[in-house]
C-alpha cells in the first residue's frame, strides 16, 4: 500500500520531534520516598554500564549516559527509527535535608537505581524537656470568695 506525502503530518512529527527532550525521551524516571531514603529509578536500556556518569556539584546530582547505535551501516533504509541514540543527560537539584556523601547508584537490568539518603540532622526527633527546680505548694483560705495565702518553694 503505498503513503501519501501529508505536509501536515510531517510538519507535526518534526514538531513533536524538536519538543520531545533527550533527557525526557531516553532517561524516563520514577522518584518516591521510601523510609529514610528517596529512591529515584532512571530508564536506561540499552546503555553500556561502563558509560554512565554520576556527578554531584554543590547541591546538584547529573546523570550522563551514552547509547550507541546497534547498526552503524552505511547503506541501511530505516523504516522506523524511534529508539534515540547518543549521549544523554538529566540533572536532579537536592535539598539541604540529603546526605550527599552517602549517595548509592546501582545499574541492573536497564534500570539505574539511586538511593539518596535524607541526612541525620533532617530527621524527624523528639525534643525532651527537662523540668528544672522543685515542687510549688500554694497555701491559703478561701473567705467571702477572697483567696489570701502564700507561695512557699519546696
Amino acid at each position: 500500500m503505498a503513503r501519501t506525502f501529508d505536509p501536515f503530518r510531517e510538519m507535526d512529527r518534526w514538531f513533536s520531534d524538536v519538543a520531545r527532550t533527550p533527557a525526557s525521551a531516553a532517561m524516563g524516571m520514577d522518584l518516591y520516598k521510601a523510609g529514610d531514603s528517596f529512591v529515584a529509578h532512571l530508564d536506561l536500556p540499552g546503555v553500556d554500564p561502563a558509560s554512565i556518569d554520576v556527578d554531584i556539584d554543590e547541591r546538584t546530582l547529573t546523570v550522563r549516559a551514552e547509547r550507541k547505535p546497534d547498526i552503524v551501516e552505511t547503506e541501511q533504509r530505516w523504516l522506523v527509527r524511534e529508539r534515540p541514540v547518543g549521549t544523554f543527560a538529566r540533572q536532579l537539584t537536592l535539598g539541604y535535608g540529603v546526605a550527599l556523601d552517602s549517595i548509592a547508584a546501582d545499574y541492573r537490568d536497564g534500570v539505574l537505581t539511586l538511593t539518596i539518603p535524607v541526612a541525620e540532622e533532617a530527621k524527624p526527633r523528639k525534643v525532651a524537656v527537662a523540668h528544672s527546680g522543685g515542687t510549688t505548694q500554694i497555701e491559703g483560705s478561701n473567705d467571702d470568695n477572697q483567696i489570701e495565702g502564700s507561695v512557699e518553694e519546696g
